[in-house]
């Protein structure tokens, strides 16, 4: 009898995994490879064996299981930030097929030791940085298996100061992306940091390798290079900005009234990132005027108050001034301000119109007030010191967002690390006066309210939005939303039941928060309403005051569906979803990843123009978008239209319209 009841049940277990591999074959493997491959396998590997504890393993699972776990967190059923921005991409026989290549993959490997991080990396939060890579020396004292030959080193070091650093910091503390400190990646261990740049993740980080943008090679030479200790760059005094200051047209020699035909108010200034230059485009022809040569991967453009004056600052901190009555407009002076930086601003309040400039830099951590007209540096104040909340040194703490107040003559002046605002009083620059606002960690974008008085600051790694008044000069909230916001400005607009808000959208999920900004309400200051996108990854969210509409990018979503879309809703109706519009398949560029970022309106706000940003040897494009019927209006394709990513249009730049 025994022996029966073992022949049984070897043949049951036999019957069950027959039926399981006729299921596994029934599936289409190669699709679910794929899908696994663009979007499971930042966290549980391209194959299902994951390489962190924290995610767990999905190789050699029964698929049915697989199956209802997807269809739990489709349903709401499971929560996990993560998920959500995945699952509503994903159809049924997208589940099963993902399910059937994961459960073909055979038993999964033991994983590797779980990695101790300390309480200060913990605490700590890909863009590229503009730092070169020539001003760092190395730190030793790594494992000789990692030590890498000076070729090596120089050719990783330029890599992650102009694709790494941005978010993860020079000395690798992390802010909008995760620390990268040496026990965290010698404990992930080489495998596991390749995967990741591979493959990147729901929540904002870059698939550097899936995207073609990182060889293999690359690749695993960054995993040997993120286990070496960080090198430091060097300080950036008056000495060395003055010695990089060049005035080459003064203001005496300049036109004294506007020498071209161009409708100045509608022109666009557009990113080139990989050329390291702005084009300038007419609004009205479409056309390309001029390409100007900048710094590394301008990060903004601004104008001056008056309009008259294009300000814009590279990753390598490098602000090139722009006249654009000049035919055709051209640069009249140029600094160099540290050695990465991302933020510039003009002076606004009444009386001091274009008089002021002001940057700020990630390294060294300051920021500097210019004259307005020839960016001749005059004042450098330092941002190091002291966290909000636990008030521990910080030494890297980057300056972020910086925005003009319209209520006082000052700048408004995020410090990211230490999650402070600084309001700089540039009446007196001789004997500054400077108010400390703490607010938040990791203080990062932001806009004003529709108002102009409370500044909406993102304090991404908190998940918080600090509201500022810039009256008071004093926080008014701390408002939670999603994971990880980017709002860019933010979007203003009315909605039909709690009026006047302000949105963000989320690297790190899908949600979109509405914030009421109406202070007559009792529930100003709260989210009031948070909309459902097309995922994680979204960087920029636009409307302007004549649109029913509300446009969401996510260029930093894996999946390519997600990322070389976007996602429009009706501000009139937010509660019906949104609508996915196929701009990059518009756009017809060809072969790349094709991510479509940043919708910015023209002056009239009856136009919405997408960059369809692509690697610098592949064809790009910006996509014009009629913002009434949501159609196709026009597609600029110009050879000198090399990786465009921001675009800014001077009218609403000028005016703070968003």
């Amino acid at each position: 009898m025994r022996t029966v009841r073992i022949a049984a049940g070897l043949l049951a277990a036999s019957l069950l995994c027959l039926i399981a591999g006729e299921r596994v074959r029934a599936a289409d493997l190669d699709a679910g490879k794929q899908i696994a491959t663009a979007i499971c396998a930042a966290c549980h590997g391209p194959t299902g064996h994951s390489l962190s504890p924290e995610f767990p393993n999905l190789a050699g699972q029964r698929p049915e299981y697989i199956v209802k776990q997807l269809k739990a967190f489709k349903a709401g059923e499971r929560k996990n930030p993560v998920m959500s921005t995945i699952v509503p991409n994903l159809d049924e026989p997208d589940m099963e097929n993902v399910a059937a290549y994961f459960a073909s993959q055979g038993a999964t490997p033991a994983p590797p030791p779980t990695p101790v991080v300390g309480k200060a990396a913990k605490d700590y939060g890909a863009a590229p940085s503009g730092i070169d890579a020539d001003f760092v020396t190395d730190k030793d004292g790594l494992p000789s298996s990692l030590r890498l030959s000076d070729a090596e080193n120089e050719q990783a070091k330029k890599i992650y100061f102009q694709r790494c650093a941005g978010c993860h910091g020079v000395l690798r503390k992390g802010a909008t992306g995760k620390p990268l400190t040496t026990e965290i990646t010698r404990a992930r261990g080489t495998e596991y940091l390749q995967n990741f740049i591979t493959y990147g993740s729901p929540a904002g980080m870059p698939n550097w390798g899936s995207a073609g943008i990182l060889s293999e090679t690359e690749i695993a030479l960054m995993a040997r290079y993120l286990q070496n200790e960080p090198p430091t760059p060097p300080e950036w005094g008056l000495k060395e900005m003055e010695s990089t200051w060049r005035l080459a047209v003064p203001p005496d020699e300049r036109p004294k009234q506007k020498l071209n035909d161009y409708d100045i108010d509608n022109v666009f200034s557009v990113t080139l990132r990989d050329a390291g230059q702005v084009a300038l485009i007419d609004g009205n022809s479409k056309q390309i005027i001029t390409t100007i040569e900048t710094g590394y991967a301008v990060h903004i453009s601004r104008l001056s108050s008056s309009g008259r004056y294009l300000y814009v600052i590279g990753r390598d901190a490098r602000i090139d001034l722009i006249d654009l009555w000049m035919d055709p407009p051209r640069m009249v002076a140029e600094v160099k301000i540290g050695l990465e930086a991302r933020s510039v601003e003009t002076s606004k309040y009444e009386g001091y119109e274009d008089k002021f400039a002001v940057a700020g830099a990630y390294w060294p951590p300051q920021f500097v007030i210019m004259d307005g007209d020839t960016l001749k540096p005059l004042k450098i104040v330092s941002t190091r010191g002291m966290t909000v909340g636990a008030q521990e040194y910080h030494p890297e703490p980057r300056v972020a967002a910086i925005i003009a107040s319209h209520q006082k003559p000052e700048f408004l002046v995020n410090v990211k690390e230490t999650g402070k605002a600084l309001a700089v009083d540039y009446s007196d620059i001789d004997n500054l006066k400077i108010t400390t606002i703490d607010a938040a960690l990791f203080l990062h974008d932001g806009g004003w309210e529709a108002e102009h008085r409370y500044f909406m600051s993102a304090a991404n790694q908190s998940n918080e939005i600090a509201v500022i008044d810039s009256a008071k000069d004093e926080l008014t909230a701390l408002v939670e939303v999603g994971k990880i916001p980017h709002p860019g400005r933010g979007a203003n607009f009315v909605d039909p039941e709690f009026g006047r808000v302000w949105a963000t959208g989320h690297l790190g999920d899908g949600t979109i928060s509405l914030i009421s900004t109406d202070t007559a309400k009792d529930y100003a200051w709260t989210v009031v309403r948070a909309l459902e996108g097309q995922g994680g990854g979204s960087l920029f969210l636009k409307t302007h005051p004549k649109s029913h509409n509300l446009w969401v990018d996510t260029p930093l979503n894996p999946d390519p569906a997600v990322n070389q879309s976007v996602a429009v809703f009706d501000i009139d109706h937010p509660e019906a979803g949104f609508e996915r519009i196929p701009i990059a398949e518009w756009a017809d560029v060809g072969d790349g990843a094709k991510r479509v970022v940043q919708p910015e309106y023209n002056q009239a706000g009856d136009e919405v123009w997408f960059s369809v940003w692509n690697g610098s040897g592949q064809v790009s494009a910006i996509v014009v978008v009629d913002d009434k019927s949501r159609k196709l209006k026009s597609v600029i394709k110009d050879a000198r239209l090399i990786t465009p990513t921001g675009k800014f249009n001077v009218y609403n730049t000028q005016h703070d319209v968003y």
